[in-house]
C-alpha cells in the first residue's frame, strides 16, 4: 500500500514564506498528476497547484499566481509547493493529491474527482 506523506506546514505572518512537502512511496511516479489542494473551515476543498510528473507542466490557481510553486524532485519522488507572499487568506489546512494514470493533468485546473490518492494535510496558519 502506497502513501502521501506531508511535512512543511506551521504558522508564519503574513509576506513570510513557507515550503510544503509531499514524499511518494510505493507507487510509480514517473507519470503521475500531482497536486496540492486546500480547505479553509466552512469552505470547499481548491485545487491551488498541479504538476505532471512526466514534462513538468503546472497549473496554478489565480489565488496563489506569482506567489506559490509547484515543483518535483524526481530522484526523491516527491513535490514542494513553496508559498511566498503569504497572506492571511492562504490559511487553511493544505492537502497533497495524487493520480497515478491520469486522464488528464496541468495545465487544467485539478478537481476533488480527479484525484483517488491524498495525503492526511498540513496545516498552514498565517497571521499578521
Amino acid at each position: 500500500q502506497g502513501e502521501l506523506v506531508e511535512s512543511g506546514g506551521g504558522s508564519v505572518q503574513t509576506g513570510g514564506s513557507l515550503e510544503l512537502s509531499c514524499a511518494v512511496s510505493g507507487y510509480s511516479y514517473s507519470r503521475a498528476c500531482m497536486a496540492w489542494f486546500r480547505q479553509a473551515p466552512g469552505e470547499e476543498r481548491e485545487g491551488v497547484a498541479s504538476i505532471y510528473t512526466n514534462g513538468g507542466s503546472t497549473y496554478y490557481a489565480d489565488s496563489v499566481k506569482g506567489r506559490f510553486t509547484i515543483s518535483q524532485d524526481k530522484a526523491k519522488n516527491t513535490v514542494y509547493l513553496r508559498m511566498n507572499s503569504l497572506k492571511s487568506e492562504d490559511t487553511a489546512m493544505y492537502y497533497c493529491a495524487a493520480n497515478f494514470h491520469p486522464i488528464y493533468c496541468a495545465p487544467h485546473r485539478p478537481t476533488k474527482s480527479a484525484f483517488n490518492n491524498w495525503g492526511q494535510g498540513t496545516q498552514v496558519t498565517v497571521s499578521s
